[in-house]
């Protein structure tokens, strides 16, 4: 006998191409947030450090490069301690990796949540995301004492850095989505992940400046949307290159293709994630 007070909900597989429901989602922020906090305290969970680790990854790695690029292969960092060179690229770089490598398995680790409730399945890489920038807020205070030691003041530049902070993450969702929908159907893409990252760190200007690339690659280069992020960031911070210009625009481009396609791409294959998931 059911009551006739109590109100029905028929879930039908969607048609078509979609787009994001933002009323949809700010319906369910309790429950990115709830996600967000879950993945945080599982990472630190009985660690001796805790989250110290946040700046101790990207402080190895500034050591590291400082000595074998900056001291022994004598690198330039365009006028700017090699240091803060370096560190000011690993902070978003790593930021960027992370984000690839949890969103690209989110959907995997959570597919029991997935099989059992309906909510919006592009919350979980996108709350993967969130939780990577607790960690990137706290290694960014190493690098304001950093810029402190160097006697290093940010000019009125500065007001660009959330701006490319901005397009770093809309890549890195962008390519979340497209790698956490294909990883749920062909489990290869996670053990590719750590290859391509490694092979992006260096096609990237991490450790060297765009500048050393022959002019004749420069249009290529820039269609990595993270050279345009890096760059940009320096320049935020430290004033170095020459700022916005068409190499920027070029790389930004791309970094608003990616995410677009990214959201059309998820919410087109999400209606198959349960029975994926179940097969």
């Amino acid at each position: 006998m059911t009551n006739a007070n109590v109100p029905t909900f028929i879930i039908r597989p969607t048609k078509g191409w979609r787009f994001l429901d933002l009323r949809e989602l700010w319906a369910y922020r309790e429950l990115i947030y709830f996600l967000t906090w879950r993945d945080i305290k599982v990472r630190y969970k009985q660690t001796v450090v805790g989250v110290a680790w946040a700046v101790l990854q990207p402080l190895a790695l500034m050591i590291v490069f400082t000595l074998f690029f900056g001291r022994l292969a004598n690198i330039p960092s365009e006028g700017i301690p090699y240091p803060l060179f370096a560190y000011a690229a690993l902070l978003p770089w790593q930021l960027f990796s992370r984000t690839i490598t949890e969103s690209t398995t989110s959907l995997v680790t959570n597919q029991r949540l997935i099989t059992k409730i309906y909510f919006p399945r592009i919350i979980v890489p996108v709350s993967s995301v969130v939780a990577g920038m607790v960690d990137f807020v706290i290694s960014l205070s190493l690098l304001i004492l950093l810029m402190f030691g160097y006697g290093i003041v940010p000019s009125w530049h500065i007001i660009w850095f959330p701006v490319f902070m901005g397009l770093m993450m809309i890549t890195a969702i962008g390519i979340g989505l497209w790698l956490s929908s294909l990883n749920l159907e062909y489990r290869d893409v996670s053990y590719i992940i750590p290859f391509v990252n490694q092979f992006w760190l260096f096609i990237t200007p991490v450790v060297y400046p765009s500048s050393l690339v022959p002019q004749k690659w420069q249009f290529l280069y820039n269609l990595n949307p993270m050279v345009g992020t890096i760059e940009g960031i320096r320049w935020a911070l430290f004033g170095t290159g020459t700022g916005p210009n068409i190499m920027l625009f070029v790389s930004t481009t791309i970094s608003i293709i990616i995410f677009l396609t990214g959201i059309v791409w998820f919410r087109w294959r999400e209606r198959v994630f349960v029975d994926v998931v179940g097969s």
